[in-house]
């Protein structure tokens, strides 16, 4: 008693064990959890980040696209405008006085910044600003390179400051040309400032690189003619020398890049590039990470308080039926040794009661002997009386001197005596369940010998047999005799309640589907109501000399085989009974 106490005492010790180890692997489990959560937010914020800054790279650039396809069409066609040629050529006073008011209107419609032309020597001839104190008209810009580029090639674009206004813009020029003389050229200044602002409604950075990497159209002016990255030494001495961006720095944007990820102190951008129709620009998107974060990691921060929440049910639950099972051991311990002192009082009851039990075991044996005694003796009577018409049949032959048809008689009572030995061998199994030796069986040759069995009280009750939908060659997994046994008890049931009918008829009708069923239907009065519920009972029948044990024992042996016995309605109005067998 004291060693059952030490080890019960020491089972609390082991529970909280498994509990503290328990909630250690729900707590690794919650931290790999919170890991795998924020690290899908991290890429779920990276993700839809790109998207975005993807999707307004790609407004950006058409929208950019078609104000550069607009402002390229001005000088094309200024180009072929009379006075263009005429001011360009000789400088007549009153024609430079129409360009400008031409070029001044033009301009104003279009929103271009400025319209002007330069004549070969590089001096401003006519300008649409010319009403302006900062007017092109006599400036020299000769040393552009977008004039000498021009005069060389026939079209050239520059974005860059301009000398006298100080505005940024891109300048697009075109030669203009007189019967192969080249007379000049004609320049177009844009300006992006309500493209830029267009763009500053947005939530990105958005803006336009050039060749060299310098930040030239902007939704953010702190951003405008920084650079992506350094700038050598030699670059930088070609754009001053053009005057490109004046003297500004061109210092480098305060931007840090790991990947497509961009930093500037605390906040990160996404970034999105698309070149665009501009000589070596490129477009640029830059998506605040933080917007997209802050969605994912609200998501991440709700898996995790969901997988705490599921985890703390989780452990509770584990607490709780520890608990239950301490407490239930406790109890346990407590009933053995109350059973303990009771143990010496019952052994004497306990050993009555497998007496009693026993007796009564070997009483159930003797009983079921009983039964199949009882069935043997009603199966072979069937069997015994064919034999008696076969032999009373042969006498009959041999007084009239056919000994050919008496020998066939005594032949069919050999075989007769041979299927009675098969079925008291088959019974005798029965009694034992022991294994059926079991194959593929022809139901034709089954009803046949059925039939052949129970012919004499067929032909002399005059019953008329039916015999429906039989396949040739169709075959069950049966034992051949056991199996007729089954449809002679059926066929002889059927005989019994045929008696003093006028018109009896058995059908006995075969259908072949997933199983087979073999039905045998009469027009006898059918079941009573009294026995039809237990009607496969032992002892249970209907007939007034019957001992009930025949349907019983057919049902058993159907069962054997893998199939069935039931009553079913009959189709001739009495009782009918289906059996069912597997296809062999």
């Amino acid at each position: 008693m004291a060693d059952a106490t030490d080890r019960d005492d020491s089972r609390p010790l082991g529970v909280g064990r498994r509990l503290v180890w328990t909630s250690l692997l729900a707590m690794l489990l919650l931290g790999l959890i919170a890991v795998a959560a924020l690290r899908w937010a991290a890429d779920h914020a990276r993700a839809a980040s790109d998207v975005a800054a993807a999707q307004q790279a790609r407004s950006a650039a058409s929208r950019l696209a078609g104000e550069l396809q607009k402002f390229r069409l001005l000088p094309l066609v200024l180009t072929e405008y009379p006075d263009v040629h005429v001011v360009l050529g000789d400088g007549d006073v009153a024609a430079v006085a129409r360009m400008n008011s031409k070029l001044e209107l033009l301009a104003d419609r279009t929103d271009a910044a400025a319209i002007y032309l330069i004549g070969r020597d590089g001096r401003t001839i006519a300008a649409s600003n010319w009403r302006q104190p900062q007017s092109f008209v006599g400036q020299n810009y000769g040393f552009r390179p977008y004039f000498r580029d021009a005069m060389a090639k026939g079209g050239a674009e520059l974005f860059a400051l301009g000398t006298v206004s100080g505005r940024a813009g891109l300048f697009i020029a075109r030669r203009v040309e007189d019967d192969g003389r080249d007379l000049g050229v004609i320049v177009v200044k844009v300006e992006f400032e309500r493209l830029e602002a267009e763009w500053a409604r947005q939530p990105l950075a958005t803006f336009v690189t050039d060749d060299h990497g310098v930040v030239i159209i902007t939704s953010r002016p702190a951003w405008r003619f920084r650079t992506m990255g350094p700038i050598d030494d030699r670059t930088r001495a070609a754009i001053r020398a053009a005057l490109q961006f004046g003297k500004l720095p061109l210092a480098p944007l305060p931007l840090t890049r790991v990947g497509a990820t961009w930093t500037s102190g605390t906040v990160s951008y996404r970034e999105a590039a698309l070149p665009v129709p501009m000589a070596g620009a490129t477009l640029h998107a830059f998506q605040p990470t933080a917007p997209a974060e802050a969605s994912a990691n609200a998501t991440a921060r709700t898996a995790i308080l969901i997988a705490f929440i599921l985890l703390a049910a989780l452990l509770t639950w584990r607490f709780r039926a520890r608990e239950t099972q301490r407490l239930q051991q406790e109890a346990r311990r407590m009933l053995e040794v109350e059973v303990a002192a009771r143990t010496a009082d019952l052994v004497d009851a306990n050993r009555r009661f497998r007496a009693a039990r026993e007796e009564l075991a070997q009483a159930s044996r003797l009983g079921t002997i009983g039964q199949i005694t009882a069935g043997v003796a009603h199966e072979i009577n069937q069997p015994v009386a064919a034999i008696r018409g076969f032999a009373e049949n042969a006498g009959t032959f041999l007084d009239r001197g056919d000994p050919a048809r008496a020998r066939d008689n005594l032949g069919t009572i050999v075989s007769l005596t041979e299927r009675i030995g098969a079925i008291v061998a088959e019974l005798r199994t029965f009694a034992r369940r022991s294994t059926p030796a079991m194959g593929p069986v022809e139901i034709a040759a089954v009803i046949d010998g059925a039939l052949l069995l129970v012919g004499d009280r067929i032909r002399e009750q005059g019953v008329t047999i039916e015999r429906r939908g039989e396949v040739a060659g169709l075959r069950c997994v049966a034992d051949r005799v056991r199996l007729e046994q089954i449809l002679v008890n059926l066929l002889q049931n059927a005989l019994d309640a045929l008696g003093g009918r006028d018109d009896p008829r058995i059908r006995i009708q075969t259908l072949a589907a997933h199983e087979i069923a073999i039905i045998v239907a009469d027009n006898g009065p059918g079941i009573s109501a009294d026995v039809a519920d237990n009607l496969f009972t032992p002892f249970v029948t209907g007939k007034a000399e019957g001992l009930g044990l025949g349907l019983g024992i057919a049902r058993d042996i159907a069962r054997e085989f893998g199939g069935t016995l039931d009553s079913v309605s009959s189709p001739l109005g009495g009782a009918a009974f289906e059996l069912k067998v597997r296809h062999a």
